[in-house]
């Protein structure tokens, strides 16, 4: 059997074809192969015979046989029946495939197919009386003897493309086949009719149908003539078609694409909803759906990376670098959700821009503070006027990519209203299992987020929804240590803030003790925000000093950083020399890193009652009660006096409000203080929430509340025993300057406070 592999050419049974022997590149035939089968290969595009494989093959094509050779070695072939291909391979351009008949479905009587055929043929005779060459053409068509004839004969002539020729031979329907056939002749003649003046149209149907189709292919036509001549005015229709073939969209995706696009042309440039269907095609062709293969990635490069750009964070690259290596050995998108999670200004956005530099990936980010609405994650139905997209999609097509980093800020300030909850939204957005069919309500169509490298941010845990912090590995970033800060500052801080007020590094040097003044004195935080601030005030001020002309280098040493910055606007707590009964020191955590507190008690003359002031919240208030309880059932004796006395308990600052458990035992021993008479200590500092078996239970934010009190002169801290697993998480320079006693029921915590009396520890007095 011969294989002949051809393109853009209809061939149907019952016909007999002439083929010149150019057609058999490399083989010769001769008479010889008169009589031998022939099987036809529909190819879907042009390709080198060399190159073929099965996937350039559609799987219908067409047998015959090899009736004449002349002596030229052109030869006539006879088509017999429509095959079915399998099992096809090439061997260096020796093709063999497997080809089974396909039936035809003969739905039309003979007779009926005969009548459609002579007034086929009459119709064309007529058309082509109009042409010079009609007398040629009119023999010609006197020779068909049946539609398969007409449609091959032709096919070059039609308007057409390979793919609606293939679809004509594929047809296993002759009914089907003939109507085809009609109608793209029909559709021929009707194109050649345009631009003439025409006669009395007729008014059935069909015709005007086939006459609309021809103007409109005709339009479209002379406008891709245009746009060919004319690139810079090509069409808005135009343009999208050739982005929506380009784009790589998914079947339905392309689907909703092109109605959204056959709307437009009809809606014409004058139409209502032209401005909204030209919007959502510039969208959704904007964006990327090419999946793109993981390319690899050098770790050691990628740890230089990340310690390129942030000091310290030790935990939190090691982990960072685990999730890089996890996917570059399964190739793909893995592993958890991560959540960073710790005070303003330690880092947490801008690693995400250290880990897509990493990837050699785009990176976006999503501000999520505020947001009430689910639509801004999910996006809005095109059916409401002023409809967009969800800030999801946004960040994919601001992206150009189908695996950016995307870092979603800010996660625990996700707020809900009557327009929906938008943490729920999340949760289809950060599940593995679920976004790889992710549907934004504008679009309308499934989209791919399996492959986007989700980095959230948040401050705190506490206002994340349970079912969406699920979702996510929590990553603590613990605040930064003076030394830490001083570091930070030294090589990040100061060159970026000279470099953006035109200083060079011979205009201004910044002393290391500048600049430990500037972290004590003038910030108090647990990230380097505020620092950053004070760094780039020093550097205008000395850019001002500069331009005026006063100096041509400047020096900043300890005693004129006020010269520069003003006066010291930061006021840290420090325990006070002496004490009273009643005044413990306590630490917490706030948004913004670690605070001393002062939990300070009174007893005046009264009729038992309890007064709270400092702005306690209702766990706060909860821990009062506690306290009172525990510590009326541990001196019952010294407690007896309460009944008649109305106790006051104060937590400076008034104005902060302040909540949660963990002052417990700070509360207990400030009210065993008062009663009890005994002073305590004031660089003693305390944190742990207390139960009412007197249990001391574990708190939360250590690292931050120690770095606090190291600050603040503390020299001893308890803390819950549990919490002991915690303070490898705490710097060493902290721990070094602290004494830290891990305590497990609140008759330790007693027992300790009160052993140590301010007297046998005069040595420790604070300066």
């Amino acid at each position: 059997m011969i294989i002949m592999p051809i393109i853009d050419l209809l061939v149907l049974p019952e016909v007999t074809f002439y083929f010149k022997k150019d057609m058999f590149p490399g083989k010769v035939l001769t008479s010889e192969n008169e009589g031998e089968d022939l099987l036809f290969l529909m190819l879907k595009t042009e390709k080198d015979k060399s190159l073929l494989e099965s996937a350039d093959i559609y799987p219908v094509g067409a047998s015959g046989v090899i009736e004449s050779i002349d002596g030229e070695g052109n030869v006539r072939i006879r088509v017999k029946e429509r095959v079915a291909i399998s099992d096809f391979e090439n061997h260096e351009g020796e093709l063999s495939a497997t080809a089974s008949i396909l039936p035809e479905v003969a739905d039309i009587e003979a007779e009926e197919e005969k009548k459609l055929f002579d007034k086929l043929k009459k119709d064309m005779m007529r058309f082509a009386q109009g042409f010079q060459w009609g007398m040629w053409a009119r023999g010609y068509i006197l020779h068909w003897k049946n539609l398969n004839e007409v449609g091959c004969a032709v096919a070059g002539y039609f308007n057409m493309t390979w793919e609606e020729k293939y679809a004509v031979m594929e047809t296993a329907s002759r009914r089907q086949r003939c109507e085809m056939i009609m109608a793209a002749v029909y559709e021929m003649m009707e194109m050649h009719k345009v631009g003439e003046e025409a006669e009395s149209a007729q008014k059935e149907n069909y015709e005007s149908a086939y006459r609309e189709s021809a103007l409109k292919k005709q339009i479209d036509f002379l406008q891709k003539q245009l746009d060919e001549m004319h690139p810079e005015n090509i069409s808005d229709v135009r343009r999208f078609e050739k982005k929506l073939e380009e784009s790589g969209m998914n079947e339905e995706a392309r689907k909703e694409a092109d109605k959204v696009l056959n709307r437009m042309k009809q809606e014409g440039k004058d139409g209502h909803e032209y401005g909204l269907l030209y919007d959502y095609l510039d969208f959704v062709t904007s964006l990327s759906w090419k999946t793109e293969e993981m390319g690899p990635v050098d770790l050691a490069e990628a740890e230089a990376i990340l310690d390129e750009d942030h000091y310290g964070l030790k935990k939190v690259k090691e982990r960072i670098i685990q999730q890089i290596a996890v996917m570059m050995l399964n190739k793909k998108q893995t592993g958890s959700i991560l959540l960073f999670v710790g005070a303003p200004g330690t880092g947490k956005t801008s690693i995400g821009q250290s880990i897509a530099r990493a990837l050699k990936r785009s990176y976006v980010r999503i501000s999520l503070g505020g947001i009430r609405d689910e639509a801004e994650i999910r996006g809005h139905r095109r059916t409401y006027v002023g409809a967009m997209p969800g800030r999801i999609m946004e960040g994919m097509k601001r992206s150009g990519a189908m695996n950016p980093v995307m870092v979603l800020d800010e996660v625990d300030k996700l707020a809900k209203d009557y327009g929906g909850d938008p943490a729920s939204a999340l949760l289809e957005v950060l599940d593995p299992e679920q976004n790889h069919t992710f549907t934004d309500h504008y679009m309308n169509v499934p989209y791919d987020l399996s492959n986007v490298f989700f980095v959230c941010t948040a401050n705190t845990t506490d206002t994340i929804p349970e079912p969406l912090l699920n979702r996510m590995e929590v990553i603590n970033f613990p605040g930064y240590t003076p030394l830490e800060k001083m570091q930070i500052a030294r090589k990040h801080l100061l060159p970026g803030a000279m470099s953006a007020m035109g200083l060079k590094a011979q205009n201004l040097k910044v002393t290391d003790s500048a600049l430990e003044k500037i972290i004590e004195e003038y910030t108090a935080e647990s990230g380097v925000r505020g620092l950053k601030k004070q760094v780039d005030t020093l550097c205008r001020t000395a850019a001002v000093k500069l331009v005026k002309g006063e100096q041509k280098s400047l020096t900043v040493s300890e005693r004129k950083v006020q010269e520069f910055l003003g006066n010291p606007t930061i006021y840290h707590d420090k325990v006070p020399k002496t004490t009273v009964p009643g005044i413990v020191t306590g630490l917490a955590w706030t948004s913004a890193g670690g605070e001393v507190l002062f939990v300070e008690t009174s007893l005046i003359k009264g009729n038992g009652d309890v007064q709270v002031t400092g702005q306690l919240g209702d766990v706060m208030k909860e821990s009062v009660q506690i306290a009172i309880t525990l510590v009326k059932s541990l001196y019952p004796k010294e407690t007896a006096k309460m009944d008649k006395q109305d106790l006051h308990i104060h937590v400076p600052a008034g104005a902060v409000p302040k909540d949660g458990p963990s002052a417990g035992i700070t509360m207990v021993t400030a009210l065993a203080s008062l009663v009890t008479g005994k002073k305590v200590r004031p660089d003693i500092a305390m944190t742990g929430e207390v139960s009412l078996r007197g249990n001391v239970m574990p708190i939360g934010g250590l690292p931050e509340k120690l770095m606090a009190a190291q600050r603040a002169g503390v020299h001893t801290v308890l803390i819950p025993r549990e919490n002991v697993k915690d303070l490898e998480d705490v710097a060493e320079e902290v721990k070094e300057k602290l004494e830290i006693v891990p305590v497990k029921k609140i008759s330790q915590v007693l027992n300790f406070v009160f052993e140590q009396t301010l007297e046998k520890h005069e040595q420790n007095q604070i300066e």
